[in-house]
């Protein structure tokens, strides 16, 4: 524990004298690292979504380094400092864990996540959805809605009739697609986007990570393309899709076979 009060208190100093002796760190702002932070997010999310832990490490420091701005800056605006963040989150924690630091008892991790947001909702006297930050990107917005109803029971019984939904919007979009209104097709197509994302939490999928494993496959496979085309002295545009097919199906495999 000494070890850890050490190191941390030294970020603090070091944060001390950026803020007084560096041009660059003494003139910005809460409104200025904003989008440094939310880049910084982007880029653990990254080293998360590729299991390089190394990188994780790296940028956890860098998250950690900007709370300890934000909370440099809140001091002396007299608002907040470091000892308030922290106290926060450890008094809240303990709030919300009555089944650890009190005598409520739950049976699995879902009563767990159910109990939160009723105690979220009792503290703060919000709307369930308001705790859903309105910035989000949507397909990530998409599953906290819903796991944040799930959290007063607002669910299917069974996972398995979500695929009857799931058809349901599939139909309605071809359905607006033959009449060819493009407001109808675009609210169609959010509809359908909705469910397979409520399907997707329903089989413990998280969509967001999902979908970027599939952005990374297809950039891998479709890179392979392109070299194996430049290799033979061509140009994507020069051939047709039945060849491009043919070395798609090597990428595929290569894919396969741990190879790329």
């Amino acid at each position: 524990m000494n070890e850890r009060l050490k190191a941390f208190g030294r970020l603090l100093e070091i944060m001390d004298e950026l803020r007084e002796k560096c041009p660059w760190d003494r003139e910005q702002t809460i409104e200025s690292i904003r989008n440094l932070t939310i880049e910084e997010t982007y880029e653990l999310a990254d080293a998360i979504t590729r299991g390089d832990l190394n990188e994780v490490k790296k940028e956890l420091g860098d998250l950690l380094l900007h709370i300890v701005f934000y909370s440099k800056i809140g001091s002396e605006l007299n608002a907040f400092d470091i000892k308030d963040v922290i106290e926060g989150i450890s008094d809240k924690l303990i709030y919300r864990h009555p089944h650890v630091f009190g005598e409520t008892e739950v049976a699995d991790a879902n009563e767990v996540k159910e109990n939160w947001e009723h105690l979220k909702i009792r503290e703060s006297k919000k709307t369930v959805l308001s705790g859903v930050p309105v910035s989000l990107p949507a397909l990530i917005k998409a599953n906290r809605i819903q796991d944040k109803v799930k959290g007063v029971g607002f669910d299917w019984e069974e996972k398995h009739q979500i695929w009857d939904k799931v058809m349901e919007e599939l139909q309605e979009l071809k359905e607006e697609i033959h009449k060819a209104d493009q407001d109808r097709i675009e609210a169609e197509f959010g509809d359908l986007f909705f469910s397979l994302v409520n399907a997707a939490r329903l089989y413990g999928i998280d969509p967001e990570t999902a979908l970027e494993k599939t952005n990374r496959k297809f950039t891998r496979r479709f890179n392979y393309l392109e070299s194996k085309t430049m290799s033979k002295g061509r140009s994507l545009k020069s051939m047709s899709l039945d060849e491009m097919n043919v070395i798609w199906e090597e990428a595929k495999q290569s894919d396969n076979t741990g190879s790329q």
